[in-house]
């Protein structure tokens, strides 16, 4: 073989080789930006444990506004608390879990943020998949799982490994969502009697009816006493002329 074939033959093998080494880079490296989630010495169980949240960015154009998290089975979100995080930045809760969000941090900028959570469930792992929004309006959504994004590739969602519980702790009461404002009536209490029924005097039933008839009392009394007065006038003329003519 001639000097120039052995030359081409380095470089085309040179060329294969680096292609190769390219393309394994590319397909063996996960997506540069992520979300993850940690908490030292984190067990099954563990009360009050605080969760630290770094949401990497994306964007060169744009900064980081929110980010919405999905609570794992076992974790509600009256169990979540606000720990830090960046200036003006707050939490609330959701229906499936909570939001941290506030100004827009600077572009190029991570997100680092913590909360507490009351209780950790008893289970191997947590999964908090994550919405990473920006304020023009793009969304990360890093909610896929390592067995279903081809072994840890694309937007994996964090999760969060746990030991095994301690000896001794029990899951706690739930949080109630709400206290009752009204105490229920006490079942000893005794029922409200009823007053006994009143028959109605010939009064009561004159007055009565004369209300209904839209006229007052005073008016068949006052012509009782008419027709008594000119009775007894009648009575007193009467008599009178008898004396007067027997004298």
């Amino acid at each position: 073989m001639s000097t120039s074939v052995r030359v081409r033959t380095v470089h085309r093998c040179a060329g294969v080789v680096a292609a190769a080494i390219a393309a394994t880079l590319v397909l063996a490296t996960p997506a540069s930006a992520h979300v993850e989630v940690g908490s030292e010495g984190a067990r099954a169980l563990a009360e009050n444990v605080t969760l630290n949240f770094d949401a990497a960015t994306e964007s060169d154009a744009a900064g980081i506004t929110k980010l919405e998290v999905f609570l794992p089975k076992g974790i509600t979100p009256v169990d979540v608390t606000y720990g830090k995080g960046p200036a003006g930045w707050k939490l609330a809760p959701t229906d499936k879990g909570f939001t941290v969000s506030g100004p827009p941090v600077a572009v190029g900028e991570d997100v680092t943020y913590s909360v507490v959570v009351r209780q950790l469930p008893d289970a191997k792992s947590l999964v908090f998949k994550t919405l990473q929004t920006y304020d023009d309006g793009r969304v990360d959504r890093w909610i896929e799982l390592e067995e279903s994004s081809g072994g840890g590739h694309g937007h994996s969602a964090p999760v969060l490994e746990l030991q095994e519980a301690a000896p001794g702790p029990e899951p706690v009461a739930p949080t109630p969502s709400a206290s009752p404002t009204t105490a229920p009536p006490s079942p000893s209490a005794p029922p409200t009697t009823e007053p006994a029924d009143v028959k109605p005097t010939a009064s009561d039933r004159a007055t009565t009816a004369a209300e209904e008839d839209g006229s007052s009392p005073a008016l068949p009394i006052g012509i009782a006493v008419a027709v008594l007065a000119l009775a007894g006038g009648g009575l007193w003329w009467f008599l009178k002329s008898r004396r007067t003519g027997t004298a």
